[in-house]
């Protein structure tokens, strides 16, 4: 790998040659992904890569609010500290610390690259999802046309959603792919009647932060494909619970935020290498030969980009511990990526089946386990807001609101200042935090 991926890249550069395949909902296969007799996820060794569980001021609570930002593994944090420790210098300059911190970010980005099955010069760090999202619009907009059309949903977050409906202001057309107004869900036959030779972009989420039903995203995207369009998939809210195979969904882009996957805070984003050439560079005039430097105006935090690289560090262990020696890193992605699935909705099957037998509680999204991601909304009797501070007096740390899916309650006819009670947990949840809150939402239901 050449040093200094910031610095000077090589942007024909692959890492590694891996089989496709692709995830839950979207077609599978790999003989490589031998996961029929897959041991259940060790809780006990999982929960050891993680500094929050034995931290004194955390002990007695259970953590529900993993959707809005998860725990960080050690490994990120060990490497963050070594990086503000030993390598807090501009890098790529030609001294040991500077060439160190280097390395060090470039490691990160290499592994990343490899477990989401893309190429290094195919992704960057950012501030965040919801600023890499608005550069990325930037970028698109400088190449669309007024008459030009857009497709976005009202399931979205705002930060993929609002970015794209302001390009209407440079006479772009946006059109909106609709939520069912009973469930909340996209059907992908609604497309037909939206997308034509003139769209040139749909964007859509992976799933919704609050509806959490897995879209099908490489059907969606071939149908976009088929006139042309291009295709951006916010996966904020599904990569916390296993990283996808971006080349497998066929995304142009994907973008997620490291926070949310047990990382620092900075956001992913992936761009495939045509898309990214065809969009209009954003950064310094003089950085265009740079890969990393064109949708990504502001220098990189180079510590957190360092840090990035322990959430590979993590996923590598966990693949050891579980499943031994594999040397594809998209392999060892999909078996843990199954393996966490498994334990999610293991653990989500008691909490559904409570909440579909009380009468004052009404579940957003699929009852069924293996439909959703375990980011649970509930409508409740009470202000939602008022009811996730009451768990907190039973230890359970959960939240209350419309988490920035506005237009997704508008859509379904609700109140979004009301809003929905929200528990949310991954794969280092326990069944007894699950029994935990159970018994608190009786206790504050009652």
């Amino acid at each position: 790998m050449e040093l200094g991926v910031y610095a000077a890249y090589a942007p024909d550069t692959l890492i590694f040659s891996a089989p496709t395949f692709t995830l839950p909902g979207n077609r599978i296969s790999t003989n490589d992904c031998k996961n029929k007799n897959m041991k259940p996820l060790d809780l006990d060794f999982v929960r050891s890569n993680f500094p929050a569980f034995s931290e004194p001021s955390l002990q007695g609570w259970s953590f529900f609010e993993n959707a809005g930002g998860s725990y960080a593994c050690r490994q990120v944090i060990d490497r963050l500290n070594n990086y503000y420790r030993k390598t807090k210098v501009q890098p790529y300059h030609p001294f040991p610390a500077s060439e160190q911190a280097g390395r060090e970010m470039d490691e990160a980005l290499a592994n990343l690259a490899a477990y989401l099955n893309v190429a290094e010069d195919e992704i960057d760090l950012g501030p965040s999802t919801s600023q890499n999202t608005y550069v990325l619009a930037q970028a698109f907009r400088s190449i669309m046309q007024a008459g030009d059309e857009i497709v976005v949903t009202n399931q979205d977050h705002e930060a993929n959603s609002g970015v794209w409906r302001r390009l209407a202001d440079s006479g772009i057309v946006v059109r909106e792919w609709r939520i069912d107004p009973e469930t909340g869900y996209l059907d992908p036959a609604d497309l037909d009647g939206l997308l034509n030779d003139k769209t040139r972009l749909l964007t859509f989420p992976h799933c919704s932060n609050i509806i959490a039903q897995v879209n099908p995203v490489a059907e969606i995207a071939a149908k976009a494909h088929s006139v042309g369009a291009s295709v951006v998939v916010d996966g904020v809210s599904y990569a916390g619970h296993g990283f996808p195979d971006v080349d497998a969904l066929g995304a142009d882009v994907y973008l997620f935020s490291l926070y949310k996957t047990y990382g620092p805070h900075q956001g992913l984003m992936v761009i495939r290498k045509q898309t990214r050439e065809a969009l209009a560079y954003q950064g310094h005039f003089f950085n265009q030969g740079f890969a990393h430097k064109r949708l990504v105006p502001a220098g990189p935090d180079h510590a957190q980009i360092a840090a990035a690289g322990g959430v590979i560090e993590y996923f590598d262990a966990v693949h050891e511990f579980h499943f031994g020696t594999q040397d594809n890193p998209a392999v060892r992605n999909q078996n843990i990526h199954n393996l966490f699935q498994a334990q999610e909705q293991t653990l989500m099957s008691p909490l559904l089946d409570y909440i579909k037998n009380r009468k004052n509680l009404r579940l957003l999204g699929p009852e069924s386990p293996g439909q959703r991601a375990p980011t649970i909304a509930m409508l409740c009797d009470g202000d939602a807001v008022s009811i996730a501070r009451k768990l907190s007096t039973h230890g359970v740390m959960a939240a209350g609101g419309h988490f920035y899916s506005y237009r997704l309650f508008e859509g379904l006819g609700l109140d979004p200042e009301a809003g929905a009670l929200r528990v949310s947990f991954v794969h280092y949840t326990s069944p007894e935090d699950i029994e935990k809150l159970i018994k608190a939402l009786d206790a504050v239901l009652t």
